[in-house]
């Protein structure tokens, strides 16, 4: 048996629905089948996320020939009591750039700060 751990479950830190509206404002333009495999899921749960989105007035689409074309109503707000006083703008620009930085290296953490300076 080994000493390390598994992750009880394989939860992340973004919801699907922030994902779908982060993979939105980097293109405009996406396709829903595009939108669905870049965010792991099916077509069917993009669609209806983006339906969600766009009831609680987080994005607008407009028809561009066969395409759909979304717009991010970046003034709106978190939905929750305890981030709502925050725009999502923020959350946008945080995750704006859709490739890291090459040359950056993540800062690791350690239980104990203390003896990382002396």
């Amino acid at each position: 048996m080994s000493d390390e751990r598994e992750p009880r479950t394989s939860w992340t830190f973004l919801t699907q629905h922030a994902r779908v509206l982060l993979m939105i404002s980097r293109d405009a333009d996406v396709r829903l089948r595009d939108l669905a495999a870049m965010c792991g899921m099916t077509e069917r749960a993009a669609r209806a996320i983006v339906t969600d989105l766009e009831k609680a007035g987080y994005l607008t689409h407009s028809r561009h020939g066969r395409r759909n074309r979304y717009q991010v109503a970046r003034g709106t707000y978190f939905r929750h009591p305890a981030e709502g006083h925050h725009e999502i703008a923020g959350l946008l620009a945080l995750f704006a750039d859709p490739a890291p930085d090459a040359g950056h290296q993540p800062a690791t953490t350690t239980g104990d700060h203390h003896d990382e300076h002396p």
